[in-house]
């Protein structure tokens, strides 16, 4: 049996007031081209489908989309909720999905089946057992009590993680001995979306135990034979595990991830184990670069920066030219499709540019420069704000964070963390909240898509920004 292992796509993520629709897009169409082409029985995706519990439509209908097609290659789909995913939007659409070769975990049951299942290909006669572990929210497996210290607290979300995990593998084993006459076994797959002890993170990485448990250690999964993880953004083992693994998102989703390679993960079992495992590269569909400059050296470093950048960009796009007249695709108008495909993304690909500027002075309006600067190069900039080492080294009477060194999320995200989200009422307000401000953020998007200039998106940002801090 032949496996992807991916996670942590957020569709629907508003990116510095742009859509990553047309990125997940062409992610997912790619995508359905790997199963085919690599003969993958089934898609694992370990937590985070969407980048909230609130996605917009376009991302729902993306989602969906994608589902109906992998059905029609007889691909079948595990899905798990992560942290950013609603249950309730998740679980709505479980059973019409069983229909189309699509499973949905979308939390902790106390039915032990809906977690513990076995997977039949569709086609060949090859099995697995899926053991499959959404992200676990404590509420779901641990019970607090007054008094609690928070170390306690820690050590009893720890054991309740580690038991759950252990009950479902002691069924996954039942399950995978179950009707093997010949003595074999079929192997065993879990999965999870948390963070494990030891995990490179990046900036778009939330922390989802804030308080309470920080990091899991790897020693407390199972024996299982692959354990398929999400939440950490950086495709990465798990220590030095061949079988216990990250598969990364699928694209960036912060700068500081601009120059990470990602991946999804090909697994392979045969005989009722793991037999190899393969990073399969997902092309960059949307280029990121950080700029980190002085102001004395601005624009020497972005020119510097936008060259490399572009060289590494011809590069891939070379690969994947002579990939596409090297491959063998079954059809004439496959083979063209995929050429204009190639073709549409080189002629409008514009990086997007955030530059860091190591400054403790106060920035004055750095647009027109800016602007000046990138003219003539295939930029488009995103963010210029101040390092964050230089923030912290300014004398605190003196600092000064101007509204362009926050990105519309950050100055909600700050002002929400600003209140106690602990009761069911509280939730059911921050649900409202984040739906609220998603749609403003949309609608700001459409009115300023046309703005021609740096500066006149400056004076919209501040402006959407000031209504947001209203609302």
């Amino acid at each position: 049996m032949r496996i992807i292992h991916t996670s942590d796509w957020h569709l629907g993520q508003h990116f510095y007031g742009k859509s990553r629709a047309p990125e997940h897009q062409q992610f997912l169409n790619w995508l359905i081209e790997q199963s085919k082409s690599q003969q993958i029985d089934a898609i694992i995706v370990a937590g985070d489908i969407f980048d909230t519990g609130t996605p917009p439509s376009y991302a729902r209908e993306i989602y969906f989309d994608f589902i109906a097609k992998l059905h029609r290659t007889h691909c079948q789909l595990v899905v798990l909720a992560g942290n950013h995913d609603s249950v309730a939007m998740l679980t709505e659409s479980q059973k019409i999905l069983q229909q189309l070769s699509t499973r949905v975990i979308s939390a902790v049951s106390d039915n032990m089946a809906e977690q513990v299942f076995v997977l039949n290909s569709l086609k060949t006669e090859q099995q697995a057992v899926i053991c499959a572990i959404p992200f676990i929210r404590p509420r779901d497996i641990v019970r607090s009590y007054a008094g609690q210290s928070a170390n306690q607290k820690q050590r009893s979300l720890q054991q309740a993680i580690t038991e759950h995990y252990q009950g479902l593998f002691e069924q996954a084993q039942s399950l995978s001995q179950l009707n093997q006459d010949d003595g074999t076994r079929l192997p065993i797959i879990a999965t999870g979306h948390l963070t494990t002890i030891g995990a490179s993170t990046s900036e778009s990485v939330r922390d989802i135990y804030i308080g309470t448990l920080e990091a899991f250690p790897a020693s407390e999964f199972p024996a299982a034979d692959y354990i398929a993880l999400g939440h950490i953004h950086r495709p990465q083992k798990v220590t030095k595990s061949e079988h216990i693994r990250y598969s990364g998102s699928p694209i960036a989703l912060s700068f500081d991830e601009a120059n990470t390679q990602k991946s999804i993960v090909i697994a392979e079992f045969k005989n009722g184990e793991l037999s190899n495992t393969v990073l399969c590269n997902v092309p960059c569909f949307q280029p990121l670069a950080m700029v980190k400059t002085h102001l004395e050296t601005l624009s020497e470093d972005i020119t510097s920066v936008v060259e490399s950048k572009s060289i590494a960009l011809k590069n891939e796009d070379s690969s994947i030219a002579e990939s596409i007249s090297t491959e063998s695709i079954s059809t004439e108008s496959s083979s063209a499709e995929a050429k204009i495909t190639h073709d549409e993304k080189s002629a409008k690909e514009k990086i997007w540019l955030d530059i860091e500027i190591e400054s403790a002075e106060y920035l004055q309006d750095l647009s027109a420069r800016i602007e000046q600067i990138v003219k003539e190069l295939p930029v488009e900039v995103l963010l210029v704000r101040r390092s964050k080492k230089s923030r912290q080294q300014m004398p605190s009477h003196e600092k000064k964070v101007t509204l362009s060194e926050l990105s519309v999320q950050e100055v909600f995200d700050a002002r929400m963390a600003l209140e106690p989200w602990d009761s069911d009422e509280q939730q059911q307000r921050k649900t409202r909240l984040n739906s609220l401000y998603l749609n403003i953020a949309e609608q700001t998007q459409l009115a300023n898509s046309t703005k021609p200039s740096l500066s006149e998106h400056s004076e919209a940002h501040s402006s959407s920004t000031s209504k947001t801090e209203q609302k």
